[in-house]
């Protein structure tokens, strides 16, 4: 099977070597820098990964699209998508390969133990998961997470979006189900190390619930 390890990057110079570093131990790691101002693409580079850089922000669907679109050329099977910024942990790369071989999903989502997060990302995790598995008419653990397998055909059926930001990737699981793909689901560790976020709260929660609306009525 060829696998990649896909990671955009914002502004992760602090981070970026050592998770290509743990990525590498699994994968070869494919970063894509979305526009950095700092020495993110370099650090990326030294540390082993193949560099894709985006001349401005563009935001995170954006990079990830970009990354789909160089896996599916070279002709990669699957890519493992993961942060930047050492929320994932390189380690359960396996968990992934494991499930992927097992059972072929389309896309495999790393779910997160709410439990274990701070109360206010708890909070708003557990609200969008309850608003998300409304509109879409099935339980969803873990719609946020950006720890997660995608097969081929998924790939080429997200390139399409329109979503520039961090909603991409709760469209990609809306897509996997009406396409009527298979998903699938890996416990992961829940990290928070103080890291600063790259959400722009209002921003995102206005767009999380547009993609939510729309998912609803679309499936009315």
């Amino acid at each position: 099977m060829k696998i990649l390890a896909l990671i955009p990057a914002y502004n992760e110079a602090a981070h970026i070597a050592d998770v290509v570093t743990g990525v590498r131990a699994h994968l070869p790691a494919l970063v894509v820098d979305d526009g950095s101002t700092d020495d993110t693409a370099a650090r990326a580079e030294g540390a082993g990964a193949t560099v894709l850089r985006q001349v401005s922000n563009q935001g995170k669907g954006v990079a990830l699209r970009a990354g789909f679109r160089w896996a599916l050329d070279e002709g990669v099977e699957a890519v493992l998508t993961l942060d930047a910024d050492g929320q994932h942990d390189p380690a359960e790369i396996p968990k992934f390969l494991r499930a992927y071989a097992a059972r072929q999903a389309d896309l495999i989502v790393g779910a997160r133990d709410f439990g274990q997060m701070p109360l206010v990302r708890r909070l708003s995790n557990t609200v969008g998961r309850w608003a998300f598995s409304w509109a879409l008419g099935q339980s969803v653990r873990d719609n946020q997470s950006g720890y997660r397998l995608v097969g081929r055909r998924l790939m080429e059926a997200v390139l399409v979006s329109g979503e520039a930001g961090f909603e991409f990737e709760v469209e990609m699981i809306v897509t996997c189900v009406r396409r009527g793909f298979t998903l699938d689901w890996v416990p992961i560790r829940t990290i928070y190390a103080g890291e600063r976020s790259h959400i722009h709260p209002w921003h995102h929660t206005v767009n999380f619930f547009r993609v939510v609306w729309q998912t609803r009525r679309r499936r009315g």
